[in-house]
């Protein structure tokens, strides 16, 4: 029985771990676990399960398989709740609908003697801000979530040169919370935050610096507020609704679980510095993926290949170049080749070239190889056939690692042909 409600889920935690194999075996099961498989046991009505997730490329991260416990502890306490005869389908609907929001709510207390149910109530509220629209814009808000003490608190706000409007007496977080739409009109989760205590008690509002200047990738990825997260406290954390109808969870260190069209996903640094590793210069990586990230975010489609030999042998897989071959294309790709990822984004100029039409390659030291690149696909062994992107990206990744941002936001790596990771 257990096993057959799982296959319910299956799907879900799949898609959560990037498109891994994931399956519930009987009994304690040998399988020795290593870095490309999660191995938990679990018990369910006194009788033993093996919950296995084997992903053949890239290792599993400590986030991942934090939260795959945390995952087989709620479904281990649901299933005891749903034990009469007659009830499978009403505990399968339930367990499809609730259990992803249960694991991330278990997954952000810092003290697990203690219950989530408040924390689901945040994570509730913003699910239902996030549907709702003010004259035809998108409901914003956010919450920072601080385990630290207030004196603590406005000393952190002092060094980070933002302002603590303080609230008195404390309002509670309430399902009604957001019934006056004044609160999500002023603060946006943006600029302007929500401050909160971990008895889920809002006692203040945030406003962030106008005097820390931020590049468009580091203002997109909510840099600043990761960095107030971080020293909030451990276990500290804060949740927006931002302008796609998604809701992002900052943890710390710097982690999001995001909310995309009705399902979780964690975007884990870890998992694409694993995938880089060797590839690219790590400096390079960390610049890299957050500006991956802030793609998917806007919604900007972009193949980028860190390709792994010279220009002239790049030159024999080249078709052609976006906008061909004229004085003005040279003039302006002339401009920005051979220099580094860090610079392209300092000058406020990554997000134009990468979300521009064909590729983007770089090379093993971070800088720009080529923009707009046309990839002769006739070179590779074999290609996954799909969109025009997914066949440029499964053919140029036999000549090194390559990142994929879909229009729609998913974002795929590719290795030697294949896709081997899948977010959002």
């Amino acid at each position: 029985m257990p096993i057959a409600v799982f296959d319910a889920i299956r799907g879900n935690i799949s898609s959560f771990l990037g498109g891994a194999s994931v399956d519930l075996l009987p009994g304690n099961c040998e399988i020795p676990a290593d870095e490309n498989t999660i191995r938990e046991i679990v018990s369910i009505e006194e009788q033993t399960y093996c919950f296995m997730a084997r992903r053949g490329i890239l290792s599993f991260t400590r986030s991942e398989t934090a939260f795959c416990r945390e995952l087989l502890a709620a479904f281990s306490g649901l299933y005891s709740g749903f034990q009469q005869e007659g009830f499978t389908a009403q505990f399968r609907t339930a367990l499809l609908a609730s259990i992803m929001d249960i694991a991330v709510a278990r997954s952000l207390r810092s003290d697990h003697r203690k219950g989530f149910w408040p924390i689901q109530q945040l994570i509730q509220l913003m699910k239902n801000l996030s549907y709702q629209r003010y004259e035809g814009t998108p409901a914003t808000s956010g919450f920072i979530v601080h385990r630290t003490t207030l004196p603590l608190l406005r000393k952190l706000v002092r060094e980070r040169h933002h302002n603590l409007i303080p609230l008195q007496p404390h309002e509670d977080i309430s399902p009604t919370f957001f019934h006056n739409p004044l609160p999500y009109r002023f603060v946006d989760g943006t600029n302007l935050f929500f401050v909160a205590n971990i008895q889920m008690q809002v006692t203040g509002v945030l406003r962030t610096s106008p005097t820390v200047l931020h590049t468009d990738i580091e203002r997109l990825t909510q840099r600043e507020i990761f960095s107030v997260v971080r020293r909030a406290g451990r276990g500290a954390f804060a949740v927006t609704v931002n302008d796609a109808s998604e809701i992002e969870v900052l943890i710390s260190p710097a982690r999001l679980l995001v909310l995309r069209k009705g399902a979780w996903a964690i975007f884990d640094p870890d998992i694409f510095r694993s995938f880089l590793a060797g590839s690219i210069d790590a400096e390079a990586i960390d610049e890299l993926l957050w500006t991956v990230y802030a793609l998917s975010k806007e919604r900007h489609g972009t193949v980028i290949l860190v390709y792994n030999q010279g220009a002239r042998k790049l030159a024999l897989l080249k078709k052609g170049s976006v906008g061909g071959d004229d004085p003005i294309g040279r003039l302006l790709t002339g401009r920005v080749k051979k220099r580094t990822i860090s610079e392209l984004k300092k000058a406020g100029i990554l997000l134009r070239i990468l979300s521009a039409d064909g590729m983007t390659v770089f090379n093993k030291g971070g800088r720009l190889m080529e923009t707009g690149f046309i990839f002769d696909t006739s070179h590779a062994r074999e290609v996954v056939t799909g969109g025009g992107r997914t066949t440029a990206a499964s053919a140029a990744s036999y000549f090194g690692k390559v990142i994929k941002v879909s229009q729609d936001g998913p974002i795929e790596l590719y290795q030697d042909g294949r896709r081997v990771y899948r977010f959002g």
